[in-house]
């Protein structure tokens, strides 16, 4: 791997690091603001809400300057979003900001790969820094548990700064600001990544141009018989994915009787398997051969459903890597294949962005479904079993269509994957 790879990882890192424990520290600020039950839920799809809107528009801008550039300003708005949580923005609009600055972050992050690597890296570097983001969200979660939590947040509240008065009172509060820092941390690594060389698209002076450009590039994955399999299964485990996060904390509250501290750990356990998944995927699986996890999607959902029948953590922890296992190893090569495709059809940034627009429409409406579901009554081992009912389903049709794909469009699919062998080797 080429050294700037590295700095990325770690600029990606530290900015994830953060964005997984200021998850847990809003949902704790929530919990002792004494909000409906349905807001913490609302988190999830908040965070979605500008990868949606602003999906045309952030692809081409990280085409537009030097990706580290792009992820440097990226976290500068993630900090915004900080201090607005902070000094009395309502969380769900405040981690809507933050939102804001991941989907700006999202297209340069995996964008930058397809520019400094060749093909036939892309699924190890996917491996990669998909184990790193994941470890980071194990740690994230974890550190945003227990900076919530009696020991360390009494710590941090007893600290007193003569003459500045912070208003900083309660335990999330002071999460928030600790968090402040991981951020700075991560810019400075950003203002370090290098150039790759790679000539500049510039945006156009209408930004509206940029509407039909992205749904002609969204259509054009669409219709690809590689991506729109790669996009659907990745659109899918991500949706599921990304509510899953606060559903383990739901279902660990109900089924454990867990507080956010000890539940959060739960988290990060998920976590801990979808690494070991990830890493296996990028040392045993080419880009050629990433249609054949899918049955693994398949497998998830059955998984997510048997949790309702967990009741003992000593069961649970093993369970809940074994299902983590699963979806890192599914999305690591179906995200390459995803990358791989994108590129060859329509440039990194855009490609990213559309996979963003699909992965976080989907979280949104997964995420809404499950906010309106809980704010009706219906409890944590209803959404589950409701989710893995999802997973399974429309894996299983996805798989359909593959099969489909391949009986109708056989010299097509062929001569895809033939390029992606072809790259792979090179």
């Amino acid at each position: 791997m080429k050294r700037g790879f590295y700095t990325i990882m770690a600029a990606q890192f530290f900015s994830s690091l953060a964005d997984n424990a200021l998850f847990v520290a809003a949902v704790e600020l929530l919990k002792i603001s004494g909000a409906p039950k349905w807001q913490p839920a609302a988190l999830v799809p908040m965070f979605a809400l500008f990868y949606v809107v602003l999906a045309p528009f952030v692809g081409a801008f990280a085409d537009a300057q030097p990706k580290g550039k792009v992820m440097f300003i990226s976290n500068a708005i993630k900090v915004v979003g900080c201090l607005m949580m902070l000094f009395g923005t309502h969380p769900l609009m405040a981690y809507a900001i933050v939102g804001l600055g991941a989907a700006a972050y999202s297209p340069a992050k995996y964008g930058i790969l397809t520019e400094l690597l060749p093909a036939s890296q892309l699924v190890k570097a996917n491996g990669w820094i998909e184990g790193l983001t994941i470890s980071s969200i194990i740690l994230g979660v974890l550190l945003g548990g227990q900076l919530v939590g009696h020991s360390v947040s009494t710590l941090l509240l007893s600290f007193d700064f003569p003459i500045i008065t912070t208003g900083i009172d309660t335990a999330p509060e002071a999460a928030i600001a600790v968090l402040i820092l991981l951020y700075v941390v991560a810019a400075w690594f950003n203002l370090r990544i290098p150039s790759t060389g790679v000539e500049m698209r510039p945006m156009p002076r209408n930004k509206l141009e940029l509407l039909p450009d992205f749904w002609n590039c969204n259509a054009a994955l669409w219709r690809d018989k590689l991506g729109q399999i790669s996009l659907s299964t990745t659109t899918l485990f991500w949706g599921v994915s990304g509510n899953l996060r606060y559903i383990v904390l739901a279902w660990s509250a109900a089924a454990l009787g867990y507080s956010t501290t000890q539940a959060s750990s739960l988290v990060g356990v998920v976590a801990i398997g979808t690494a070991v998944g990830a890493i296996l995927a990028s040392m045993r699986m080419r880009l050629d051969q990433a249609p054949l996890v899918m049955p693994l999607g398949i497998a998830m959902g059955l998984l997510v459903i048997l949790m309702n029948f967990i009741t003992n953590v000593w069961v649970a922890a093993p369970f809940l890597i074994l299902l983590g296992g699963l979806g890192g190893f599914l999305v690591v090569p179906m995200n390459a294949l995803l990358q791989h495709r994108g590129h060859n059809l329509m440039g990194a940034g855009r490609s990213i962005a559309v996979q963003n627009f699909n992965e976080q429409a989907c979280i949104l409406s997964l995420g809404a479904f499950y906010s309106l579901s809980t704010g009706l009554g219906l409890s944590a081992f209803g959404a589950i079993t409701a989710f893995g009912v999802v997973v399974a389903g429309f894996m299983w049709l996805i798989q359909r269509w593959h099969k489909s794909n391949c009986i109708k469009h056989k010299e097509q699919v062929d001569h895809l994957l033939n390029i992606a062998r072809s790259d792979n080797t090179h």
